[in-house]
């Protein structure tokens, strides 16, 4: 019996537009795809604000909070959970330059406005935990902010979010650059330090994303293990990723199977999920994907993480044990990769 649930973010099945191209697949109305995810297994989903509430600019406070009940009717329709809401300051005229970390007085304002919706949102849907993607918050010119006072708006704007809520969690999302140049909170080293210095650190911690992890030169199952080991991994964004390039969410673990497989492992060895946590998918479907298989990418990541868990309840301990006391890692290496090939 498997220990994890799985979360989704409707933004993982869209129409396959990007930075090049224009849609290569049909809109999916936001109920059908409530629907479909009910039926491929997921148990909560992930949410943006405007996600939760379209057009959120437009509507009072009291409006958001009416419309995140009638969210809620239709997530309790399909049996689903809310896991997580997240501003979505990147795309709105005030973040151009940042949203906590902006120049602008007037833009940081709107910045804690959103974030103080989302918590607004979270309550309305029995969720605590806010996730900051800091997807703007850096620098596109390194002379154009100081780091030092950068950092500190951040630690700022999370104190106030920790203030509004006394029960709200705030989880960090780590990337080290993109769409910025440098970000100013890249690694998951970088949430413990901003954790520590905020007024409630047992209420901050971290979303790794496999991807970010790799796009920082690092190991998303170390990443993992430290945010672990430190009591901080609140939840996972579990995909994959062909290099230091741009952010591709690709499949979990066709890019890297053995990685993927330590990500898992750690995870299992760990008692992830003990504590109601999620394991969360943020993957995309290539643009070639036609409209018939658009949740095919993550059906696969559902399938691979399922297959790599029965790996893990395999893994002979006590010949990791062997080898580790001989230094024979040759041979505990060659034991991994047999048992990811289905060699006895």
């Amino acid at each position: 019996m498997s220990q994890f649930k799985f979360s989704v973010g409707p933004w993982n099945v869209h129409a396959g537009a990007d930075s090049y191209g224009p849609p290569t697949r049909q809109e999916i109305d936001f109920d059908t795809k409530l629907a479909k995810f009910a039926e491929l297994g997921f148990s909560a989903i992930q949410f943006h604000d405007d996600d939760a509430v379209p057009n959120i600019n437009d509507y009072t406070e009291e409006q958001i909070k009416e419309k995140a009940r009638e969210l809620k009717k239709k997530l309790d329709k399909y049996g689903l959970a809310a896991e997580f809401v997240a501003p979505r300051l990147w795309m709105d005229e005030h973040s151009i330059d940042g949203g906590f970390m902006s120049t602008s007085a007037e833009d940081r304002e709107y910045a804690m406005w959103r974030a103080y919706r989302s918590i607004d949102i979270a309550r309305e849907l029995d969720c605590d935990m806010i996730v900051l993607w800091l997807a703007r918050e850096g620098t596109l010119c390194a002379e154009s902010k100081s780091p030092v006072w950068a950092t500190r708006q951040l630690i700022e704007a999370i104190n106030k979010m920790l203030a509004y809520d006394p029960k709200i969690r705030v989880c960090i999302e780590p990337k080290p650059n993109e769409p910025i140049d440098r970000s100013i909170c890249g690694t998951m080293g970088h949430v413990m330090a901003i954790s520590a210095a905020t007024i409630d650190p047992s209420r901050v911690g971290g979303n790794l994303e496999s991807a970010h992890a790799i796009l920082a030169g690092l190991d998303p199952a170390h990443e993992i293990g430290f945010a672990l080991a430190m009591g901080k991994l609140m939840t996972v964004h579990l995909n994959d990723q062909n290099g230091i390039r741009y952010d591709q969410d690709k499949t979990f673990g066709v890019e890297n199977l053995r990685a993927a497989f330590n990500q898992v492992k750690v995870l299992k060895e760990n008692g992830y999920g003990s504590h109601g946590e999620y394991v969360g998918l943020d993957v995309k479907a290539m643009r070639t994907t036609t409209d018939e298989d658009c949740y095919k990418h993550l059906e696969n990541s559902l399938k691979i993480f399922r297959a790599l868990e029965k790996k893990v309840d395999r893994f002979d301990y006590d010949f990791q044990k062997k080898c580790v006391e001989t230094r024979d890692f040759e041979a505990l290496e060659m034991y991994v990769m047999n048992l990811l090939m289905g060699i006895d």
